[in-house]
């Protein structure tokens, strides 16, 4: 059963899938022991570089797990105990004897959990419903996959409300590769539905069945959600809890899953490649999908909205007060020829070297990455969370590491840093290298955000 578990999550999150053969994906599916239940027996598999694993194989596993089922595998939990590498604050909410005894997730599960945020990114179902689902085959939602539909455009495909260019009045856009759920055609447009936009798109920019599906999975992503009743969960060399902690991840926190084993994910984080026990991970497969015009238009309203209060806040608390004798206030930076972002950017370099402390937000006594980022900001007078997750959203979108400006936030998975210019960030990075200057493409970058 391992092999079969490791085998469904490493599939996905590789960057291919494969449909041949079949006459119908079911892309939303209660958690159930049945894997015909959630899937047809032929035709369905996912690349996995020199090999592939056919869902249609997975039965005769399944029925082995069940008939052993009786034997069960606990395993003990993994939330932190406290460390003095930690911030004295956050040590002191952790509980040093913790543990829970749990069963691994099934395969089949696991699969269907992928399986329903397709689904839901398509807007056929609500994506809030699913853990309260019937195991009962009837619950089983199933759609055609010649019904799924994927934008192919160079930057997005207009929605209207008629299939027609000069009637049709635009509702919303279909990025590439964001996905969509086919309804009806007419003179070459094609009826699509997608997240909450309903309406009209031209079908020589979408695509659709198997190639839809591969399409799509280039740009879908494996996100795990740290939830644990402590505020951090341990971060492990391998998949296990006998291994060597490297780290500590927050709870709240989001990461990107580059693998998996039974009842283990793989992330990356700046201590290197580590694994959470799934015990305290929420899993959940995003995809693209089309945004309302209504909803675009809200969106920039409030990013003007609060980039505007931010500019005020700089301009009126922006600190005269340095952090030492060492160290030069806020307001040193801030001229009448420099931009205040390049002010956010050179106030915050000359703090290099200083010490990451996990859960700190001094920049001179230590501080982690999003501690780090908040911290400095202060100084600025704007208020950011201390969460690189909710990083992701505050302040108003960058198109891409290449229009970055000096100030602006640069999130990875689990990490935030502070660009500089020159294509270069500042970060608190780990406990090893402290607050330092890297390359800013170093990691994979999730988002850009523009604070002033």
């Amino acid at each position: 059963m391992k092999k079969t578990a490791k085998q469904i999550m490493t599939a996905s999150v590789v960057a291919a899938i494969t449909i041949s053969n079949m006459n119908s994906i079911i892309v939303c599916a209660a958690p159930s022991r049945r894997v015909t239940s959630v899937l047809p027996q032929a035709g369905f598999t996912y690349a996995l570089g020199d090999n592939q694993v056919s869902l249609s194989t997975l039965q005769n596993s399944m029925d082995e797990e069940n008939s052993n089922s009786s034997k069960g595998a606990s395993k003990k939990g993994d939330q932190a105990n406290s460390s003095s590498s930690i911030s004295k604050s956050v040590a002191d909410k952790i509980d040093s004897s913790s543990a829970v005894t749990d069963t691994t997730p099934s395969a089949s599960s696991i699969t269907n959990s992928i399986l329903r945020d397709i689904q839901a990114a398509t807007g056929a179902v609500n994506g809030e419903s699913g853990d309260d689902q019937s195991e009962d085959s009837s619950s089983v939602e199933e759609m055609n996959y010649d019904n799924l539909v994927v934008a192919k455009v160079e930057d997005y495909v207009y929605i209207r409300d008629y299939p027609d260019k000069d009637q049709g009045e635009v509702v919303g856009k279909l990025p590439d590769k964001s996905v969509g759920s086919f309804l009806d055609e007419k003179d070459g447009w094609y009826k699509i539905k997608s997240g909450d936009v309903e309406g009209w798109v031209k079908g020589e920019f979408c695509i659709k069945g198997s190639e839809a599906a591969d399409y799509a999975m280039k740009e879908a992503r494996v996100e795990a959600t740290v939830s644990t009743t402590d505020s951090t969960l341990n971060a492990r060399s391998e998949a296990s809890v006998e291994s060597k902690r490297i780290g500590y991840v927050s709870q709240g926190e989001i990461y990107e899953v580059i693998d998996s084993v039974d009842g283990w994910a793989k992330i990356s984080m700046e201590e290197g490649d580590a694994w959470l026990s799934t015990d305290y991970l929420a899993i959940k497969t995003v995809f693209k999908e089309a945004i309302s015009k209504k909803a675009e238009e809200e969106q920039l309203a409030k990013e003007k909205a609060e980039l505007e209060a931010n500019k005020k806040a700089a301009s009126k608390s922006t600190s005269d007060k340095a952090e030492g004798k060492n160290y030069k206030s806020a307001a040193s930076y801030t001229t009448e020829t420099s931009s205040i972002g390049s002010a956010v950017a050179e106030f915050a370099k000359q703090f290099v070297g200083n010490p990451y402390v996990y859960g700190g937000t001094s920049l001179t006594e230590g501080a982690d990455c999003s501690g780090f980022v908040m911290s400095v900001y202060k100084n600025f007078g704007v208020s950011l969370p201390h969460s690189s997750g909710a990083d992701r959203s505050v302040g108003a979108a960058v198109d891409g590491l290449g229009n970055a400006q000096p100030g602006d936030i640069v999130c990875y998975s689990g990490h935030v840093a502070i660009y500089i210019g020159n294509g270069q960030i500042v970060h608190a990075s780990t406990a090893k290298t402290g607050i330092k200057i890297s390359n800013a493409d170093y990691r994979k970058v999730l988002a850009v955000r523009r604070i002033l």
